[in-house]
């Protein structure tokens, strides 16, 4: 049958699904917090975040929709803009932290804003996954439960036809 329905039939439950978002979700989100490092030299942080929120944002969207959630095949715009709305939400959590931490230490080093904003992506991953997994990820999932169900019956139908034929 269709490559891209076989594919979704795949979808991994809760903890693998978890492990692989931390696995693309971590990697791409560590790699964004070095990139925003070294950017912020040039930019301001808070844009210097946008941008790389932006491009790891999609990035970690096709991850997710490819290998994290079993959606079976590259993520669809509505898929992108619902992931954005959730890494909009980890841009503030992010902001917020890193405002946090420059009222709270005059001049915090390199090390301590790393882990400062590592720990805010962290908790704001965390929520994402419940938001892509619940919300951006699910439909596919219904799919593929009705797509069994389905197949099932086909199936059944199909056992009870060869035993009428059998019979006769």
């Amino acid at each position: 049958m269709g490559t891209a329905e076989s594919r979704q039939q795949e979808a991994p439950g809760a903890c693998a699904a978890f492990a692989r978002f931390v696995l693309c979700g971590g990697g791409v989100g560590l790699a964004s917090s070095f990139a925003v490092a070294a950017l912020a030299a040039w930019l301001p942080w808070a844009l210097a975040n946008a941008l790389i929120t932006v491009v790891s944002t999609l990035l970690a969207t096709e991850l997710h929709a490819r290998f994290t959630f079993g959606a079976g095949g590259r993520a669809t715009w509505r898929q992108h803009t619902q992931s954005a709305g959730s890494a909009a939400a980890a841009y503030v959590v992010t902001c917020a932290a890193m405002l946090a931490l420059q009222q709270l230490v005059a001049a915090p080093g390199a090390v301590v804003e790393q882990v400062v904003y590592l720990s805010a992506s962290a908790l704001a991953g965390v929520a994402r996954f419940v938001v892509l997994r619940l919300v951006v990820f699910s439909r596919n999932r219904s799919q593929v439960a009705a797509t069994s169900v389905r197949t099932a019956r086909q199936a059944h139908a199909a056992v009870g036809t060869a035993a009428l034929c059998r019979a006769a």
